[in-house]
């Protein structure tokens, strides 16, 4: 056994690419090995800005022989078939076996070094690397048929062992030698075998381990930061982009102007992260300071002051251009902003940016109008009414719009429905501001900020701060009411118009991100408990017949965002197909305390005697029963009796608690049910041979399933 290293030597692989190029690399190698029946006892893998490199331990260094079979025509087939498999094979008649009527062929294979497996699997792999982007270069690249490789490759380190494996792709041949860091080392190094392949290239500067490049970056980041008194904001994203940037990585602190902190916080940390890749930092009352930490691939010999300086002066550069725009941007009004949007196309088939501002606005004001969205959701934005039963009392201030509102209850309806239109309207403004313009993941954010500085109320500036939210999973959800009105509003819009325009998500391709769309729409009525009809707010979109469709979608998309919660899919089919039931608030409440009750005996019990007498049943004709001519026809049976007498108390309890929204209630009063119903089926014959007997049983089933059906479709469960 024996180790294999391949180092594939390039100019700089993009920092974005080379996890994943890490994992291609280990996907295709091994894949080579299967195929000629190899396999390696571990294989790792190595990325730096110059180089994709692998170790595989534990190399036979030879496949050991192999017989193959390959099942050919029966005896007697036509000619023509038999001709074919003998050009397949390469074989001659005579050569073949024959077995119970089937011809055969065998073919002994000797086995391969493995040397020659790995030469000829090298340049299949090169040649097969799925690099998101490539390109070709040098003369050769006038042809299609040429290299490509993410960037011009410049070597191939190859061996198995202490030897190299010889191999050549497009005049580039492989070799034990590379080269260490760019600045640190010059000419070549060469590598004896795997073992020392790490080693060799830490003395020449290059840290091959992704992971120890990022262990040094992080830890150095926070040190630097914290001995200047200050703490970094952590980022492990800007981690993985610096390692992917530096083969020697150097973290170091420097500084900008304190002027520019007069810029909002999120542009300064845009601008460092995004434009130069810089850490940012906190100081001690947790407020954005004026230091940054950048990541050097150098060990300067001046301890990176140059470094630090050129950083400073490149990001100053960026932070003027940023207070440019700001200033700039707040000359001009949001309202005056707001107008440029009908000239930017929303879609072609649905206006533009100012058509869809129109509709969030008129469908924001709509939520709350209707009750949907209220200022204080534990009252509903209710009146409060001074105890003594008149006007105020001395301690209790009223809004002068409505004199039964007090103030902690939030803003009267009235005043909410305005300010959720006006948020509305100028939601979108800030996409034709030049900060969002240089900055688009700004959007919304800068918005806030404008609408703030030119004296927009809190709830107005929060609003269209964070009306896009929630983006995804995990982002927080709005619960402030101007906001949740504003966000709904978006993303209801959204999906109505793009489903009535025949644009709905198919298979895995969502160019709207629909979806995404949709789960934010779910969150927000889930987490901020919105008691409303699903359906009504679709029609108020005015989609049309596509709501139906929609209304579909949304239900899907529930199943999806719940099953993550662990709510059982089958019982919001069970809950969602009774019909009627399009308050998303009471389905999943109805829906939780079906499966806090199905996943006990009791509750499990209950199903299977549902499913008995569902099947029971079915093609029957059953008869509903009358109280006392049952009794007194049917006294001698008490099975019946007590069932019927338990269904006559759960039924009516059962149907009061769920008009109350006591869910559990309701679980309650079927489990009432389920000793009765073990009984009858011990102790009865339901199909009896007696037909109002038979009659009377089948009523009694009836009774039962549509009793609990009132909660559920149990039909629809699973289990």
């Amino acid at each position: 056994m024996t180790d294999f290293l391949l180092e594939l030597r390039s100019e700089e692989i993009p920092a974005r690419m080379q996890v994943k190029a890490k994992e291609d690399l280990a996907r295709l190698f091994n894949d080579a090995l299967a195929k000629a029946g190899l396999a390696a006892a571990s294989v790792e893998t190595f990325a730096t800005p110059r180089r994709l490199a692998l170790i595989a331990t534990g190399l036979p260094m030879a496949t050991e022989a192999v017989s193959e079979e390959t099942k050919g025509p029966k005896l007697g087939a036509p000619p023509q078939a038999m001709e074919g498999f003998l050009r397949k094979t390469g074989l001659t008649q005579d050569q073949l076996i024959e077995r119970d009527g089937v011809y055969f062929a065998v073919v002994e294979k000797a086995g391969r070094q493995t040397a020659d497996v790995l030469a000829e699997a090298i340049p299949a792999i090169i040649r097969a690397f799925p690099w998101p982007k490539s390109q070709r270069w040098g003369a050769a690249s006038v042809s299609t048929e040429s290299l490509r490789w993410v960037r011009p490759l410049q070597g191939i380190v190859a061996l198995l062992g202490d030897d190299v494996v010889p191999c050549e792709i497009d005049g580039i041949c492989s070799g034990a030698a590379t080269m260490g860091h760019r600045f640190h080392h010059s000419g070549a190094i060469h590598i004896a075998n795997a073992a020392d392949y790490a080693a060799k290239l830490r003395d020449a500067h290059v840290l091959v381990h992704f992971s120890e490049r990022c262990r040094i970056i992080r830890d150095g980041a926070k040190a630097a930061a914290e001995a200047a008194g200050l703490t970094l904001v952590a980022d492990e994203g800007l981690v993985v982009e610096n390692a992917g940037l530096t083969e020697w990585p150097v973290p170091m602190l420097g500084r900008f102007d304190a002027g520019f902190l007069d810029v909002p916080q999120e542009v300064i940390q845009l601008t460092a992260r995004v434009n130069q890749k810089y850490f940012v930092c906190h100081d001690k009352a947790g407020k954005l300071a004026n230091a940054f930490v950048c990541t050097a691939n150098i060990d300067a010999h001046d301890n990176g002051a140059a470094i630090v300086a050129g950083n400073e002066k490149v990001l100053a550069a960026r932070l003027s251009d940023a207070k440019f725009f700001w200033e700039q941007d707040l000359k001009v009004a949001l309202d005056d902003q707001a107008k440029k949007l009908a000239q930017i196309t929303f879609h072609e088939k649905l206006g533009s940016v100012a058509d869809k501002v129109e509709r969030v606005a008129k469908l924001a004001r709509w939520l709350v109008e209707e009750g949907i969205v209220k200022s204080s959701p534990e009252r509903g934005g209710g009146a409060r009414v001074a105890s003594d039963g008149g006007g105020a009392s001395p301690s209790t201030s009223l809004d002068a719009d409505n004199p039964l509102h007090h103030p902690s209850d939030g803003p009267p309806p009235q005043k909410l429905a305005d300010q959720a239109e006006r948020a509305a309207r100028l939601c979108k403004a800030d996409l034709v501001t030049g900060m969002v313009g240089e900055f688009p993941e700004l959007q919304g954010i800068m918005g806030g900020y404008y609408a703030r500085a030119q004296g927009e109320s809190d709830a107005v500036a929060d609003a269209i701060r964070d009306h896009y939210k929630p983006v995804g999973q995990g982002d927080d959800v709005p619960t402030a009411p101007v906001t949740v009105a504003v966000s709904l509003a978006d993303k209801l819009d959204t999906l109505a118009q793009f489903f009535a325009a025949g644009m709905p998500p198919t298979g895995s391709k969502d160019p709207f991100a629909l979806r995404r769309a949709a789960i934010g729409f779910l969150s927000l009525l889930l987490q901020n408990d919105l008691r409303c009809s699903l359906k009504g707010m679709l029609v108020a979109t005015g989609v049309g017949s596509s709501f139906a469709i929609l209304e579909e979608f949304l239900i899907d998309r529930l199943k999806v965002q719940q099953r993550e919660a662990g709510v059982r899919h089958d019982l919001i089919d069970a809950v969602f197909s009774l019909g009627g039931e399009d308050d998303l608030v009471r389905l999943l409440a109805r829906v939780k305390a079906l499966q806090a009750y199905i996943s006990t005996a009791e509750g499990s019990n209950l199903l299977a005697a549902y499913k008995r007498a569902a099947n029971i049943l079915k093609g029957s004709d059953p008869v509903s029963p009358a109280l006392d001519t049952a009794r007194d026809a049917l006294m001698a049976d008490p099975a019946d009796i007590a069932l019927l007498g338990a269904l006559d108390i759960a039924e009516p309890q059962a149907k009061k608690a769920l008009e109350a929204e006591q869910f559990e209630d309701a679980m309650a009063a079927l489990a009432t049910l389920r000793a009765p119903i073990d009984r009858f089926f011990e102790e009865v014959m339901v199909n009896d041979e007696d037909a109002a007997k038979r009659a009377f049983r089948l009523g009694l089933l009836a009774r039962f399933r549509d009793a609990v059906t009132q909660v559920a479709d149990f039909s629809k469960i699973e289990g």
